[in-house]
């Protein structure tokens, strides 16, 4: 178990940390699709406190397989052959 201290100074650590993604914006340099992956992530963090079930990814707002087969990648990366090639 951690001490007083050490509690305080991981607290004092997060809002130091905060503060410079705040100040640096970093999550509006990453790629579109690993903001929206942080969304969903969060999004079920925040469906687990609450005890919805649909936080796990199988409930009723989760994606069915033809919804995420319905658009092809835009890029001719790895995963664009993928899908072109399961498609």
């Amino acid at each position: 178990m951690a001490t007083e201290r050490q509690r305080e100074a991981a607290r004092r650590n997060v809002k130091k940390a905060q503060a410079g993604a705040r100040d640096k914006q970093t999550i509006s340099h990453l790629t579109a699709e690993t903001r929206s992956a942080l969304g969903r992530e969060g999004a079920k963090a925040a469906a687990r406190k609450r005890g919805d079930s649909s936080g796990t990814g199988t409930g009723a707002g989760a994606l069915t397989v033809t919804e995420l087969r319905r658009e092809p990648p835009a890029s001719t990366s790895v995963a664009a052959r993928r899908w072109a090639r399961r498609n």
